[in-house]
């Protein structure tokens, strides 16, 4: 009896360590992005806002903002407009050679993004696509389908197959089926997998630097360019704003959904 309150204390100060350890690199980033210093240094001698309105009167910034806003958004409505219907067809079917569609839904997050990168650039040269914005969206379809593939599979494998039949039996198309039915229960996983596919496709860099170019450089690839010449607290306030971008997003599915749901999913 005497070892439980002392394991729990162990255990409660493991995970502290392991938090600490994960959540170290963004506290410092987020002290630095406060300095006033016109070099990135650690710990900073003073405080200014500077770094956040050098942030925002960047105009490479601010255009690499929009195109991997735009990019993200139409990449994340067509992921889902393609990953939806093949997690019906995944789950609710049974077709010869299943097993090799599913896998071939999965692959792309078996290559590395440099390999893919490079081959996307390959292919896309002669078109010609790269430096175009419809160039950026398909590449970057490639790395997020496959998540939401996974993660609506996920979420329709938890569902009752029988309420569908139900609603068949009482008289209800397949539309009505599906829009009463079948995308209610898949809603979480739906969610999870649009937040994930919008952050992915916004945060992909090294398939951007293949396909990207002057006219349409999204932002991580500003932000490399950016750092190859100067290193300043502009980039840790501008992490800072990201950070807090994905921080938002987990909000939003956790207001909306449930944490715990859509994760479940």
């Amino acid at each position: 009896m005497r070892t439980r309150p002392a394991g729990r204390i162990a255990r409660a100060a493991l995970l502290t360590v392991l938090y600490l350890f994960l959540l170290a690199p963004i506290l410092v980033v987020f002290v630095e992005s406060f300095d006033d210093s016109p070099f990135l240094r650690f710990p900073p001698e003073g405080f200014t806002l500077d770094a956040y309105r050098q942030v925002f009167a960047n105009a490479d910034f601010r255009a690499g903002v929009q195109v991997s806003a735009v990019t993200a958004a139409v990449t994340t409505l067509l992921a889902l407009l393609t990953g939806v219907p093949a997690a019906l067809a995944l789950t609710r079917t049974r077709f010869r050679g299943r097993a090799a569609v599913e896998s071939a839904f999965l692959s792309p997050l078996l290559v590395p993004h440099i390999v893919l990168g490079l081959a996307l650039l390959v292919l896309f040269a002669p078109i010609p696509l790269t430096d175009t914005y419809w160039g950026l969206i398909l590449a970057h379809l490639g790395v997020t389908v496959p998540y939401v593939v996974r993660t609506v599979s996920a979420a329709l494998a938890g569902a009752d197959p029988r309420a569908e039949e139900a609603a068949r039996t009482l008289g209800a198309g397949r539309l009505t089926v599906l829009r009463r039915v079948t995308l209610p229960a898949a809603l979480p996983g739906l969610v999870s997998g649009a937040v994930i596919a919008f952050l992915l496709s916004f945060d992909e860099t090294v398939i951007s630097l293949f396909v990207s170019g002057q006219d349409t450089r999204p932002l991580p690839v500003a932000v490399l360019q950016y750092v190859e010449y100067r290193s300043d607290p502009s980039i840790a306030a501008l992490s800072v704003c990201l950070v807090l971008l994905s921080v938002l997003a987990v909000l939003v599915v956790e207001r909306s959904l449930g944490l715990r749901r859509s994760l479940r999913a």
